[in-house]
């Protein structure tokens, strides 16, 4: 076997995620559990897998691929549509093959897009092959109807539907098609899937008649374009992008029957015009949940499917924000409305305002809501016994009170189906991730990762630090001994709303220890405005304060920290990706005295250029608050606000086709730079480089390239 170092290593497996099991889905009875995974841990192509359980104990558990995109394919390479492109990129998706897939209420047939065409596969042991259904494309986000009859997808703008055999004619019909074009029927605008966890936009009706859909129309919003400078032939990209203080896309929400009807889902869209969620299920009727465009009301509403009028099922102010949590809201069997929100400096789970938990868990989202438990993810909330740092746990949950399913201290998940449930554990002194399946609480079968062992250990010491208790991560090199002496310092975080780093699991790390030994104390800080801890925590950086307030959590971490770590407090620099880049930034332009190098990976610099859901969440309006955009900016109109003496090494690396923070920020900041007479460098990414850096070549280079940085900016 070759030997691949660690950059080359991490590069190629995707950050070893290639081979792990994922997206799960278990069938009502408990028999069948259908996933995607790869074959190995090199191989980006996605399978679609079923795991038979039988069905009487003592039986076999079989594993079987429902679904392999070269056969499906014939060999061919799969090609991606544009919209399917956006799609994976606003759900960080990188891998290929079939990426994600949809079932029927039984979970007895799939459906999943390859190459823009439409595929679809029982899922039963005498299921077959996949088939194709000829019609019109590219296909994008196709879903069985509950009952298995037929299948809805998005093609062209249009949503369409076709019968799951094929019988109906070719090409199936169009339930609603664009009547405009920058219209479009049954897909998530872009702050919708880039910030409001909401993927999708359409939804079957549980009796299989009719659907809801949304409709947007992007005439409105601002176009950017995007460029390829290394290819001067082509012509820029066209995007329509939200930019915070302009206006967002118009949504509008319609019942679509089968049998040709229409009509229009009615709220106040003008003041709640963020359609957030959506939840349909035989439970009881549709249930919406709507913002204002501030983001401090938001409104619960059934919808009475006769005449598409909504009633107020609960609503919820908060004069911070209101944040938006995976799985709710959701409602129970017996037609409680789940939520999770917050009170009395708690986030707690409530069924039809009833709290079934209380401020010794920060519930993170519902899991399963179809027993008669509430599965949930939490971690430690203010009043636990312990900290906990960085573990996420599994709870079944009911009026009487959370009981703890997951033991071992990690990073835990589940999915359930009838009495199985799927687990999910991330442990940080084992490698990867470990799937259990388990039927009425006792194991009966595992699922194996193929994801490839790394060349290296993480050693990570989770730990807090300062008076806030701020959660931390420490690495030293492997080596490392305490005659070492002190070493210099590496702070990399990300530091903001959304983005925990700080996790009780070992592959998270990786990056973090590859650093350390290279010769680097490494400290990752989870300072406030991350997820993970409490309410007050996560909003501590509203009020415009959100510069102010990140960058001083990392300087009290590092000081602090010193007294217990070999941490050099006069060679210390700062790496960070997207948030972790602005962080970063700001970092070294406003706090010379403690950051003595830096390294900004797509940083977003001005926030006049980032979407309007996010930005406007902490700054509000820039027509309204001026003052709080450029205050929080690293780089404004007039320049660099509070930039410091002395100048600091800064390297900025951002990728051309990044279309979620865009290349002008980096441009817009070297421009200023220059003009403040400050050296430094600038790492443009072509060749289609996004967000992400996916690409093998890329991605183990910028590692390489960020260390060979760190030690000419910090040597002596």
């Amino acid at each position: 076997m070759t030997y691949l170092s660690f950059p080359r290593q991490h590069a190629r497996t995707q950050r070893f995620t290639l081979g792990v099991p994922r997206a799960f889905t278990v069938a009502p009875d408990g028999n069948r559990v259908v996933f995607l995974r790869s074959r190995t841990g090199t191989d980006s192509a996605q399978l679609l897998w079923v795991l038979d359980l039988p069905a009487a104990e003592g039986g076999a558990v079989r594993e079987r691929v429902a679904a392999d995109p070269v056969a499906v394919l014939g060999g061919s390479e799969e090609e991606l549509p544009a919209a399917e492109r956006a799609r994976r990129e606003r759900s960080r998706q990188s891998s290929a093959g079939v990426v994600g897939y949809a079932v029927d209420a039984g979970v007895t047939t799939a459906a999943f897009a390859l190459s823009g065409r439409l595929f679809t596969v029982g899922l039963s042991e005498e299921g077959g092959a996949a088939r194709e259904l000829p019609v019109p494309g590219p296909v994008v986000d196709p879903r069985p109807s509950p009952d298995g009859r037929w299948v809805a997808f998005s093609a062209g703008g249009a949503l369409r539907v076709v019968a799951a055999d094929g019988g109906d004619g070719a090409g199936g019909r169009a339930l609603a098609e664009p009547d405009g074009d920058d219209v479009t029927w049954g897909l998530a605008e872009f702050v919708a899937a880039e910030e409001m966890g909401r993927h999708r936009g359409f939804w079957w009706a549980p009796d299989s008649s009719a659907l809801l859909a949304a409709r947007v129309d992007e005439s409105g919003v601002a176009r950017r374009w995007l460029s390829e400078p290394a290819q001067p032939d082509r012509a820029p990209v066209e995007v329509a992008y939200p930019a915070a203080g302009t206006p967002n896309a118009e949504v509008t929400l319609w019942l679509l029957g089968l049998d040709g009807s229409r009509r229009e889902v009615t709220w106040d869209r003008e003041r709640f015009p963020y359609l957030a969620a959506v939840h349909w299920t035989a439970a009881g009727p549709p249930v919406l949940l709507v913002q204002t465009r501030g983001q401090r009301t938001q409104h619960y509403l059934t919808v009475d499917t006769e005449s598409g009028a909504t009633s107020l099922a609960a609503a919820e102010e908060d004069p911070d924000w209101l944040d938006l949590f995976p799985g709710v809201p959701a409602l129970r069997p017996d037609g409680a409305l789940l939520r999770i929100t917050d009170t009395g400096g708690a986030r707690v789970l409530t069924a039809d305002g009833r709290p079934w938990t209380d401020g010794t868990l920060h519930v993170r989202a519902v899991l399963a809501a179809d027993g008669e438990d509430v599965l949930v993810s939490a971690s430690a909330g203010e009043e636990a016994a312990e900290p906990e740092t960085g573990q996420i746990h599994v709870y079944r949950v009911t009026a009487e009170g959370p009981v703890r399913v997951t033991g071992e201290p990690g990073v835990h998940s589940a999915v359930r189906g009838g009495d199985t449930t799927v687990l999910t554990s991330s442990l940080p002194g084992r490698p990867g991730v470990r799937t259990r399946v388990l039927r009425a609480g006792a194991q009966v079968a595992e699922i194996a990762s193929h994801a490839q062992s790394p060349s290296l250990t993480a050693r990570v010491r989770l730990t807090e630090a300062g008076e806030r208790r701020i959660p931390c991560a420490v690495l030293l090199p492997a080596e490392h001994s305490a005659s070492d002496g002190p070493l210099p310092v590496l702070m990399d975080p990300y530091g903001g709303p959304h983005g925990q780093r700080v996790t009780a699991a070992h592959d998270p790390h990786l990056v973090s220890q590859w650093f350390a030994d290279q010769g680097f104390a490494v400290v990752v800080a989870d300072g406030r405005g991350t997820p993970g801890r409490s309410p007050a925590w996560e909003k501590a950086i509203g009020g415009g304060r959100l510069a102010e307030v990140v960058l001083e959590d990392q300087i009290e971490a590092l000081h602090a920290l010193a007294g217990s770590f070999p941490l050099d407090l006069s060679r210390v620099a700062i790496r960070g990706w997207s948030f972790g880049g602005t962080l970063a930034s700001l970092a070294v332009l406003r706090r010379p005295d403690v950051f003595h190098a830096g390294i900004a990976g797509a940083p977003l610099t001005d926030q006049r250029l980032y979407d309007t859901h996010y930005t406007e969440r902490y700054l509000g309006l820039p027509q309204e608050q001026p003052d709080a955009y450029d205050a929080n900016s690293v780089v404004t109109a007039g320049g660099i606000p509070h930039l410091a003496e002395p100048a600091r090494p800064l390297m900025i690396i951002h990728g051309f086709a990044d279309d979620n923070v865009l290349v002008a920020n980096t441009l817009r900041l070297s421009t200023a730079l220059l003009a403040a007479g400050r050296p430094h460098e600038v790492l443009p990414l072509s060749g289609g480089v996004t967000h992400m850096t996916p690409q093998e070549e890329v991605a183990e280079n910028l590692l390489r390239l960020q260390v060979a940085f760190l030690h000419r900016a910090l040597a002596g």
